[in-house]
This record gives C-alpha cells, structure tokens and sequence, in this order.
C-alpha cells in the first residue's frame, strides 16, 4: 500500500474544473493573474494557511472552476518568504531558539531591546557605527587585545580614584604642553 497520492488535474469544457500547476503572470494589489498549462490566463485568489507574497514566475498549485480560482498551494517560488503579522507577535521556544541563514542575518527597526543574562558575541570581525554610545558597567570593564588604538578628533577626558600605566619598554607623550599636578 502506498502512501502517496497522484495529483491529476482535470479542465473541462462544460465545468471548467481545474487542478494542477500555473505559472504567475501578473501581480496587483488583491489580484494575481496566472498562465494555466494548456493556455489561458485566470485570476487567482490566495487561499493559503500561511503569508505568500506572489512574484511573476512562481509555480504555483491551483484549484478553480467557472466560479473562481484559488491558489492552494507553492510549487516553486522566486521571491523572498515573508511572515507579516498585522500586530504585535511572539516567538517562543521551551528550548533553544535558533536562527540560522546562509548569506546572514538582518534586523530593522526603530528600537531593538534585548534582556537577557550573558550575552557571548563570537565573530572575526566587528564594525560597529554609532551617533552616541554610552556603556555602564557597575563591576568591571576588562580588555584584552593585542593592540589598541584610539583617535578621537575632539577632546578626550578620563577620570579615575587611581590609575596606572605600566609599559614593558617606553612611553611618549607628545603635545604641546603637559600639565602635571
């Protein structure tokens, strides 16, 4: 016994029944055009139980008769998925949640809020831009590099109870004046 079902399309003269593929010609607001195998062109309604956003080209399953046709299902499709919710919406994992892309990951928005515990960042490189950045740390700042180098084009201030420069070899301080005390 098996448990594979064949799709067999049906398109009559006298009932206009059809099910099987259609290719997407044209894409309007609440309107979706598509070619049909054998000829003809038919406007499709989207009938599916998740977001599709149809792109010119797309394969797609087809089910429809003198009343209507509807899109039931995605064969083949070019554009991007996309999952669009008209409010707010949550995505929760009793487990681990992952999120994994081949060429990367993005996220736009006019604020990003993340809380959490610990936060562990691994990477080969970053390049962070900002306007302002202000940190607080309340215990402690630790920085290990190999190097370090700072430019800053306008005024530099640090303030500390105590501070300690130690220097295997020498130390230069070059400027105009040097005010000590």
């Amino acid at each position: 016994m098996s448990n594979v079902a064949r799709l067999r399309f049906e398109e009559t003269a006298d009932k206009g029944l059809y099910l099987g593929p259609a290719t997407v010609a044209t894409v309007r607001p609440a309107e979706i055009e598509v070619d049909l195998p054998k000829g003809g062109k038919v406007h499709a309604r989207l009938a599916l139980a998740y977001t599709y956003e149809p792109v010119p080209g797309d394969e797609v399953l087809v089910i429809g008769n003198a009343e209507g046709h509807w899109i039931i299902g995605v064969v083949h499709a070019r554009g991007p998925a996309v999952l669009h919710f008209p409010a707010d919406a949550e995505l929760r994992a009793a487990g681990t949640l992952r999120i994994a892309a081949d060429r990367g990951v993005e996220i736009a928005a006019p604020e990003l809020s993340v809380t959490t515990k610990k936060i562990r960042t691994i990477a080969s490189e970053v390049v962070q831009a900002f306007t302002t950045l202000r940190q607080r740390v309340t215990e402690l700042l630790s920085v290990q590099a190999g190097q370090t180098h700072t430019v800053v084009e306008g005024s530099m201030h640090s303030q500390a109870k105590s501070a300690t420069i130690l220097t295997e070899e020498k130390v230069s301080i070059n400027g105009k004046e040097v005010h000590l005390g």
